[in-house]
């Protein structure tokens, strides 16, 4: 950010009067530009025993499978925002969706709400994100092809919650070390 919003004159960074983190402040009017994580909305879709996945059209990770999912809009909720990313990407349409997980991933800024329901009539297409949909059992999950951490940890949880007779509601990071690996803290 180079520009205020606001007056349009340069911005320049510093830890504003009564704050403890440096913020873009504008040299001219004054006004604080916070720059706030982004939530992501997601779902897990079920139909039977299956889980829909999505193989990636578009970057990042282009041509790997994922959950639908993305970020949310203006003026719509979590639980809105899982359901049209999950129309955007597979067509799909989701009933009854709950909450299944939040998780921070503060290496990049993003908090993820996933959300978990039935897909409707077990009808899926690609659609212009995605260059292929497909519904997998557990075993046929394409674990080494999964696109995202937080795809992989929450089909992880997914699947340990059904094998233990119901979903439950989960909380967690998902962080780098300073190895930069990915680490995962459940809560």
């Amino acid at each position: 950010m180079n520009f205020c919003s606001h007056c349009g004159a340069q911005l320049s960074i510093r830890v504003p009067e009564g704050d403890n983190l440096p913020r873009h402040v504008c040299d001219s009017c004054g006004t604080i530009h916070y720059v706030n994580p982004k939530i992501v909305a997601g779902c897990i879709a079920q139909w039977q025993s299956k889980i829909l996945l999505c193989k990636r059209a578009i970057e990042p990770r282009l041509g790997l499978w994922t959950l639908p999912a993305g970020f949310m809009e203006q003026g719509e909720t979590t639980q809105d925002a899982a359901a049209r990313e999950s129309w955007e990407e597979a067509c799909a349409k989701i009933n009854d969706i709950r909450l299944f997980g939040m998780f921070s991933l503060p290496h990049i800024s993003q908090v993820y709400m996933m959300f978990h329901g039935e897909l409707h009539q077990g009808r899926t297409s690609p659609g212009v994100e995605s260059l292929e949909v497909g519904l997998f059992d557990e075993a046929d999950i394409p674990w080494n092809d999964l696109a995202f951490a937080v795809v992989k940890e929450s089909l992880e949880l997914y699947f340990e919650d059904r094998r233990n007779g119901g979903i439950q509601v989960h909380v967690g990071d998902i962080v780098r070390d300073s190895n930069q690996q990915i680490q995962i803290i459940r809560y």
